[in-house]
């Protein structure tokens, strides 16, 4: 996949097929409109183009107030929309100035003028440009069939409503990982450094990676203990993860600690990947060390049998 920030060095695009979004967490609902692109392209010869922008617009609409996380670092979206098939990705800097360019300004002096679009594809929810209206909507008022073909992709729905990243955000943040694994098409996942903790979970039996995210705008899911699978080195462990401030220690800061199940080497500095398969239970406060490790015991059985049933 080619990768280009802004317009201005982007060359030898085929035949673009374009469509425009964050694509946070690239789930089921931006796999469909990949798949639709895919299969112009198959008919077409063109090349499959993704316009995102970057930092969310929220966040830069809200001059801040509301601060956006991501379900996925821009380095694992672009892996992961590189994997369905993209074929060329333009990165844009959104800033309040770019948000009061028109739809028919962006259409015009972009898809046409610059990328020489053949197809325009558009997510049921798809709006670009400055124009409080749905963007397909307005596209076909505007007439611009001689340039390029606009092609609607329904919305992918899990349950009885449909399926959206600030969906998936909602049950993250409520710990909810099968709802959101099931709506993302994928495990949920955080990357991060193994990094020196404490080493408490060595002393009653249960040794933690303490991890140090990549990306301080990542999103990571609610306090708990969840069962997990490990990636280090193209190899994958069973494990459980604990996120919270450990409050039988009395810590107040937030941690993400691996335990890996079998597991005896140093890995300090490895930079390891933790796919989130299910929740165990809440941070609770325990009386004591004895009681936390009882607890633990229960934990990683919980977890062995969670992982071995999603195999």
């Amino acid at each position: 996949m080619r990768f280009y920030r802004g317009f201005s060095a982007v060359t030898n695009i085929t035949k673009p097929i374009v469509t425009i979004g964050i694509f946070d967490g690239v789930h089921l609902g931006h796999k469909a409109i990949i798949d639709k692109m895919k299969d112009i392209k198959v008919a077409t010869g063109g090349d499959i183009v993704v316009i995102t922008f970057t930092p969310h617009p929220i966040s830069v609409l809200s001059k801040g107030q509301k601060e956006v996380k991501y379900i996925q670092s821009s380095g694992r979206k672009y892996n992961l929309l590189a994997a369905l098939g993209v074929d060329v990705l333009i990165e844009i800097l959104f800033t309040i100035d770019f948000s009061l360019i028109s739809t028919r300004k962006f259409t015009e002096s972009i898809i046409i003028d610059k990328l020489h679009a053949s197809y325009i594809v558009a997510g049921y929810d798809c709006h670009f440009g400055h124009d409080n209206t749905d963007t397909v909507t307005l596209l076909e008022e505007m007439n611009y069939s001689k340039f390029f073909s606009v092609v609607k992709v329904p919305a992918v729905y899990y349950g009885n409503d449909i399926i959206s990243s600030s969906r998936i955000r909602q049950c993250l943040a409520e710990g909810n990982i099968t709802d959101a694994n099931k709506m993302l098409g994928y495990e949920y996942f955080i990357f991060g450094q193994v990094v020196h903790g404490q080493q408490n979970g060595r002393k009653i039996g249960f040794p933690t990676a303490n991890l140090f995210l990549e990306n301080d705008m990542k999103l990571v899911t609610a306090n708990g203990v969840y069962a997990c699978r490990v990636k280090l080195h193209n190899k994958t462990y069973h494990g459980m993860c604990n996120i919270g401030t450990r409050p039988t220690l009395d810590f107040k800061d937030l941690t993400i600690e691996v335990n890996i199940f079998d597991f005896d080497m140093d890995i300090y500095g490895e930079f390891i990947c933790v796919y989130f398969v299910s929740r165990i239970r809440s941070e609770h406060k325990f009386n004591s060390m004895e009681e936390l490790k009882q607890q633990l015991t229960i934990d990683k059985n919980v977890a062995l049998r969670l992982l071995n049933y999603n195999e």
